[in-house]
């Protein structure tokens, strides 16, 4: 039996200027699973984050948001992985991915970063890339017939039609995250990529 999510990370950037932008896919459901689980967010200081505590099935669950920009995330991940004692396998990130148009959403295990420098920074933090992820498609310019630059685009909010896509992808993400959190990883992912929209 794989061990159960017990650290749930919400990958964005931390400000009002970026609140609303593709790249805070992540917080954006964190939030949402933290309000799913009755817990609140409050900074902590030492975890370079916002850190939720809640229980599930009499266990601690913990969920992030590091404020450490995307690119140092690991600063944050790696402090409260450590703390707790939680192994790679035990992390879940939530992240935008630019390889899935909106609406499609992939859960897996391990693997590369794919230039996300989000993941690349909690691969080397936590020495491994066995964590799990989440990722969210946010589409990329190309695919959506626009001449921006990734780096401009993730920065920007989505417009209307991809956001109701996403906002999809979040009410599925929120509704295996309990399987998740039970070490269901099967059930969790047939009923996610079931509901993917071809």
């Amino acid at each position: 039996m794989p061990a159960p999510i017990r650290l749930i990370v919400g990958l964005g950037n931390p400000g009002p200027e970026y609140e609303t932008t593709r790249h805070n896919a992540g917080f954006w459901l964190a939030d949402h699973v933290a309000d799913d689980l009755r817990a609140s967010f409050a900074m902590e200081k030492g975890f370079f984050g916002f850190v939720a505590k809640a229980r599930h099935a009499g266990e601690n669950v913990v969920l992030l948001k590091p404020m450490t920009y995307m690119n140092r995330s690991g600063q944050s991940v790696g402090a409260v992985a450590r703390f707790f004692k939680f192994t790679p396998e035990q992390v879940l990130v939530l992240h935008d991915e630019l390889d899935l148009m909106p609406g499609q959403v992939k859960l897996k295990q391990g693997g590369g970063h794919a230039g996300h420098n989000g993941l690349r920074d909690i691969q080397a933090a936590l020495g491994s890339p066995a964590f799990w992820r989440l990722r969210i498609g946010i589409g990329h310019p190309r695919t959506l017939n626009l001449a921006q630059q990734v780096a401009d685009f993730v920065l920007h909010p989505p417009r209307h039609d991809e956001m109701t896509g996403i906002e999809a992808v979040i009410t599925r993400c929120r509704a295996i995250m309990p399987q998740l959190l039970d070490g269901e990883f099967t059930r969790a992912t047939q009923q996610l990529h079931r509901d993917n929209e071809a």
